[in-house]
């Protein structure tokens, strides 16, 4: 069949002959190809019946619902969606219809549209790692499902305790901050004392013993100072011009020195080497029996009184003579000859050489020496006579009254390690003096460098890189922040390291936390991430 002009079409013929029109090319009334006709509202049976055909001029044609399987809309809009539901036919199109873009049932999860009961429906968009889930709920920290935006989301165990917070990030640390104020404990102090036995030291040696536990021990006792004594001189009876010393201190109970035992009694804070010194000899007797080069007389320590010496402790030397150095040891001769340029090359060789031989006790070098050497010699009285002499004080070449020698090369070494110098003569004055000595020791006591780390909170792990040591000296309100270095080659003024669970000041910052006994240091770190599983 033709077109006849008139706008009569048969739908079967329209949809049968060549290509079908779209939905716009029926409101315009033409289509391209073979057999193709203008739709006048004419409408296909729904039953499978005769064709129905309306004659007339184009206009709209309501069309009754439709129960078959085919209908106009269906051939208007093929290709382009697909399923209509019943509603009112206009120019071919229809009006009022709702269409799923998704080929789901409408109304259900997934198609797209926020229906009742749903948190979210992004369609296809819909997902396990999406902002709406497959099941149309929407993904929020603390379901347990690592969604857009989080690191982690343990659930209902998501706290400041775990791995994972309550915004379900990873938390940076599973501790919070954590501090402790690190104790400036003075190091041990191990002080040697060597006598000279000759026979003018009667009435000195007597002046020790009457003071060396009221005036001395005891004083550094109730300082709190970790402390040991270890005497180097011959051990009896003082009229023999040799030593016994007697309780607290040493071993021997009190007023038994009257009548000396056969040998000395040693305890936890007293030990005694008992060997000769004479006029002169004191350096070189005391480096042969360092080691056990010469024995102890009663075989206490056949390898040395170094056998008392502790590594971590600062060593304090007492010298008591009359006279002043003249010996020989290991072919190294020591002499002062009583004048002061004598006396410095003496004391520079005795101080090289004593670090040489135990670098572990004395410092490894003059920049790092670990002792002090006090003397007690022959010089001449400072004014008023019982004041001691400092080491910014020049080298006495005065004599005191009953003394053979003013000791130049001990005095040189007093300088060279900062210690004092008092006047032996006078034993009247020897309260003053070991209560000097004493007060001494106890501020020469070094600060400890190294100090335990704080333990982190039960179960949690110490972040070591985290950790980081607040100094504040004395009288100041801001501290100054040290940081870690990998280890003591990378250090500096302002740093520590870690070591065997130790934080340890580098050299330059710990010379500042010796300098400074009151001031403050305070360790902060955290703890290692928990992450989660």
């Amino acid at each position: 069949m033709g077109n006849s002009g008139t706008g009569v079409t048969s739908v079967a013929s329209e949809v049968t002959a060549g290509t079908a029109g779209t939905a716009d090319e029926s409101e315009t009334g033409g289509s391209e190809g073979s057999g193709s006709a203008t739709a006048t509202g004419t409408t296909a049976p729904t039953t499978g019946g005769p064709t129905t055909t309306t004659v007339g001029p184009t206009s709209s044609t309501t069309v009754e619902p439709m129960t078959g399987t085919a209908s106009t809309a269906d051939s208007l809009s093929e290709g382009t969606s697909e399923g209509t539901s019943q509603g009112t036919t206009t120019n071919g199109l229809t009006d009022g219809t709702t269409t799923s873009t998704t080929g789901l049932e409408p109304g259900v999860c997934g198609d797209g549209q926020l229906n009742v009961g749903e948190q979210c429906d992004n369609g296809p968009d819909n997902g396990p790692d999406a902002a709406c889930s497959e099941e149309c709920v929407l993904n929020t920290c603390g379901d347990g499902k690592v969604d857009p935006g989080e690191t982690c989301d343990l659930g209902p165990d998501n706290g400041p305790d775990n791995g994972c917070s309550v915004t379900c990030d990873i938390l940076p640390t599973s501790c919070g901050t954590q501090e402790a104020e690190a104790e400036l404990i003075p190091k041990p102090v191990d002080i040697v004392i060597t006598i000279d036995n000759s026979g003018s030291m009667g009435e000195e040696i007597v002046g020790v013993q009457n003071n060396i536990n009221v005036n001395f021990a005891q004083i550094i006792e109730s300082s709190g100072l970790d402390y040991r004594v270890i005497m180097v001189s011959r051990f009896g009876n003082d009229s023999a011009e040799s030593v016994c010393i007697e309780a607290p201190l040493g071993g021997i109970a009190q007023g038994g020195c009257t009548n000396p035992p056969n040998k000395p009694v040693n305890g936890d804070r007293f030990f005694h080497y008992s060997v000769e010194i004479g006029s002169h000899n004191s350096w070189c007797r005391l480096l042969a029996t360092l080691n056990g080069n010469t024995d102890d007389e009663y075989g206490f320590a056949p390898e040395g009184w170094q056998k008392w010496l502790r590594p971590d402790a600062f060593k304090i030397f007492l010298e008591l003579t009359d006279d002043g150095v003249e010996c020989s040891y290991n072919n190294i001769s020591y002499d002062d000859n009583n004048n002061v340029n004598s006396g410095l090359t003496a004391a520079t060789k005795f101080d090289e050489r004593l670090i040489a031989v135990a670098p572990q006790h004395f410092g490894d070098s003059k920049e790092n020496r670990n002792y002090k050497w006090y003397s007690i010699v022959g010089m001449a009285y400072n004014n008023p006579a019982d004041k001691p002499y400092s080491d910014v004080d020049p080298i006495v070449t005065g004599k005191c009254p009953t003394a053979a020698d003013n000791g130049t090369g001990y005095q040189t070494l007093s300088n060279i390690t900062g210690a004092l110098r008092f006047p032996l003569c006078d034993t009247s004055k020897y309260d003053v003096v070991f209560q000097a000595i004493a007060n001494g020791v106890v501020a020469d006591a070094k600060i400890a460098c190294d100090f335990e780390i704080p333990p982190p909170p039960e179960g949690k792990t110490l972040d070591e890189d985290s950790i980081v040591v607040e100094f504040t000296p004395t009288g100041q309100m801001n501290p100054l922040l040290l940081g870690k270095v990998p280890s003591v080659d990378q250090c500096d003024s302002m740093s520590f390291y870690v070591e065997d669970g130790k934080v340890i000041l580098c050299p330059d910052a710990c010379d500042l936390a010796q300098d400074d006994k009151d001031a403050t240091l305070k360790v902060e770190f955290t703890c290692d991430p928990l992450m989660p599983l």
